[in-house]
């Protein structure tokens, strides 16, 4: 049946379901569609696109890595079809000519253009087939953002795709704002339209419906716009979309994104949208692991999947991308598969598929965990602090018959002896450890020397790694060392030793100190002994000493250390600096 556009006078703005000022409301019809899902669906990815607009930009590098990462868990037939990217930016385009040099099936590289035909140069440039346009088909976006008719806004988009397809590229044409739309009243007769160019042109035009707002519903019986059940029957029944040019792209702005991408799935449309985690413009997109799981559940279990992916994601971007995963965040949060009531975790001591969706340790290579409380005994604690303080630190496993894991149950039972009847929380055992064995957790104070080590070795290799040091000789090396001190007032005294520990360079120190040095160490002074001299002489690595009090100054210092090494990369010398702690403390 064909529809014609309706060109109204006035905006079509559905005040009734929409009335801004009060929470927008859910219309009901008679008519219930039945599910009929396309005998194949796949998910396509836009966190390199939507995933960067509510996020600092990822860098060339990091994107390359999730890239990898999602052909990893895309599987061999590409249940992660496609990704897609900006290409405005020189970053952008390096970043899509990485992962191009990947030369990987899937996912496949598109790109997101703007309704301007000057873009396409872009695409054919970067030599990628597809590109997303956005063609907003609400009376909201068509009338108030873009001060157009309807017949003027479907005239340019047709154009813009017409281009599109004369340039030899799929168009996907981006239906910005579905769920506020006239379906039948412009976006069937928009899309029918494009059918038509489809089959003239014999080259493929794909359809994503994208519920920018959030407002798209699950319910079966619920009217249009905001039935997302009934948006896709009516363009693959009246729009004449095949199901595998259809592509659905939610946001979460009413806590549905998920539910209505798989809505759409089991309605006919063959792809839905996600982005890793969700990350997305304000409320975010379907979260893409989500989907992975959801595809599990429907189709069966692909063996092919390797669903342990999804956790070396979170932990890259929890590690690497200094993002915070919330603990209750499914399949990824710390505590997702953690059972907090002691009933419950009795349960699991039986038997793990109590309380466990499956098996987490085969699936996401994650240990089902269980809260501690008054019946967790002094094994119970000592489980959690190696599973939460221990885990992935460079100490040894606490023992239930650590002094300090008594005290802690002690504590424990203190508490529940005076009537609490909740679990006790990870945040108040951390509180525990710090108070019963303070050397398993790391304090601000760790933290500030980390940081002033980092500092100073960058610092240190910069000038060890200079041609200069590689002379040894001491006339040439001294006029480095001293710009270096006058440089970074922090540097209390600085100098380079042979590898027989004698030093070879003069006393260069801050100018209030020379004295004290000079009376202190000679041209003779031999330090073959200190242990900042001998590491970095047997293993090759920069060292650092404990902190300490200077002799000379009274200072609160630090020695650090490195090799020099020659052209032959042979060690040929030793570098010292002795540094002021709280100088170096203050800087950002």
């Amino acid at each position: 049946m064909k529809f014609d556009l309706q060109d109204v006078k006035e905006p079509q703005l559905y005040r009734d379901t929409f009335p801004f000022d009060e929470v927008c409301k859910i219309d009901f019809d008679s008519s219930i569609i039945l599910p009929s899902p396309p005998k194949d669906v796949w998910i396509t990815d836009t966190t390199f696109r939507d995933g960067q607009q509510s996020r600092p930009p990822y860098t060339v590098e990091q994107i390359v890595q999730l890239y990898k990462y999602l052909h990893r868990l895309s599987g061999p037939h590409g249940l992660i079809r496609m990704t897609e990217f900006f290409l405005y930016s020189k970053k952008d385009r390096e970043a899509v000519e990485k992962c191009m040099e990947l030369d990987y099936k899937y996912p496949i590289i598109s790109s997101w253009i703007r309704a301007v035909k000057s873009d396409f140069k872009l695409v054919k440039e970067m030599g990628i087939k597809e590109t997303g346009i956005l063609t907003s088909v609400s009376d909201y976006h068509i009338f108030l953002k873009l001060g157009k008719t309807r017949k003027e806004a479907m005239d340019s988009y047709l154009d813009i795709v017409r281009t599109s397809l004369e340039e030899g590229i799929i168009p996907r044409c981006h239906l910005e704002d579905i769920t506020r739309a006239d379906i039948y009243g412009f976006v069937i007769p928009f899309v029918q339209k494009l059918m038509e160019l489809q089959e003239e042109s014999g080259i493929p035009i794909k359809i994503r419906a994208c519920d920018t707002m959030g407002y798209g519903v699950p319910y079966p019986n619920a009217a249009l716009p905001r039935s997302v059940a009934k948006i896709i029957h009516s363009l693959v029944h009246d729009g004449g979309v095949p199901s595998e040019h259809l592509e659905w792209h939610g946001h979460n702005d009413f806590h549905k994104v998920h539910a209505n991408s798989v809505t759409a799935w089991l309605y006919g449309c063959a792809a839905v949208n996600a982005s890793l985690l969700g990350i997305g413009e304000r409320t975010g997109n379907s979260p893409l692991e989500a989907a992975i799981i959801e595809y599990i559940s429907l189709y069966g279990n692909d063996k092919e999947i390797d669903t342990t992916v999804i956790t070396e994601i979170g932990e890259y971007f929890e590690k690497e991308l200094e993002y915070t995963i919330p603990y209750n965040y499914p399949f990824l949060g710390r505590d997702f598969n953690t059972t907090r009531a002691g009933i419950h975790a009795d349960g699991v001591i039986k038997n793990r598929e109590i309380y466990s969706i499956f098996d987490t340790d085969k699936l996401l290579n994650r240990t089902l965990d269980v809260s501690v409380s008054d019946k967790s005994g002094v094994a119970g604690v000592a489980h959690w602090i190696n599973v939460y303080v221990v885990k992935d630190k460079k100490v040894e496993s606490i023992n239930k018959r650590h002094p300090g894991v008594k005290k802690i149950y002690d504590w424990i039972l203190e508490e529940y002896d005076n009537g609490r009847t909740t679990d006790v929380s990870n945040e108040e055992l951390l509180e525990q450890v710090k108070i019963h064995i303070p050397g398993l957790v790391e304090s601000d104070f760790d933290r500030l020397i980390d940081e002033v080590k980092e500092t100073a070795f960058e610092i240190l290799e910069e000038i060890s790694n200079r041609d200069e040091l590689k002379t040894m000789k001491a006339s040439i090396i001294e006029k480095i060392l001293l710009n270096y001190a006058n440089k970074y007032h922090f540097i209390q005294f600085i100098y380079v030793v042979n590898t027989d520990g004698q030093k070879i360079t003069k006393n260069i120190s801050q100018l209030e100190d020379k004295g004290k040095y000079d009376q202190s160490i000679d041209m003779n002074t031999n330090f073959s002994d200190r242990t900042w001299f001998l590491t970095p002489l047997q293993d090759g690595q920069h060292h650092a000493t404990k902190f300490y009090t200077s002799r000379i100054t009274g200072a609160w210092c630090i020695t650090v250390s490195a090799p020099i090494v020659d052209l032959q990369d042979n060690i040929c010398g030793i570098i010292g600096m002795d540094i002021r702690f709280e100088e170096i403390a203050k800087l950002d």
